[in-house]
């Protein structure tokens, strides 16, 4: 399988340095790893789409669904991750949702559909 870049937008820095690493041991490379909406659309924006994303849904008050939909018009895959049992919104109905904390099992999974695609 190819190595997967996935891109993590996360504001909460333990978490994000755990999905990170849990990335790692999966053989992935972390593209970027963003704690506001605003800096995840800049790197968009500049570099190569990753392979996938995981977005917590909820950033700092701000919802996530911007990057969503960049990435959904980029074609990259991405899986949503909340502690709050939030449901995406309208459109998002067929994206999967980690529930928080983020169980590696579940990770790996989305992980080996970023690398089929």
């Amino acid at each position: 399988m190819k190595t997967a870049r996935v891109m993590i937008v996360e504001d909460e820095a333990l978490v994000a340095m755990m999905v990170e690493d849990m990335l790692g041991d999966m053989g992935c490379e972390v593209a970027g790893s963003f704690g506001a909406v605003s800096a995840a659309l800049a790197w968009l924006r500049d570099h190569p789409s990753p392979d996938g994303a995981v977005l917590d849904v909820n950033i700092g008050g701000e919802m996530v669904f911007p990057v969503a939909e960049r990435l959904r018009e980029q074609g990259v895959p991405f899986v949503f991750a909340t502690g709050y049992g939030d449901l995406p919104r309208a459109g998002f109905e067929s994206v999967q949702v980690l529930a928080k904390p983020i169980n590696a099992g579940a990770l790996r999974l989305a992980v080996d559909r970023f690398r089929m695609g």
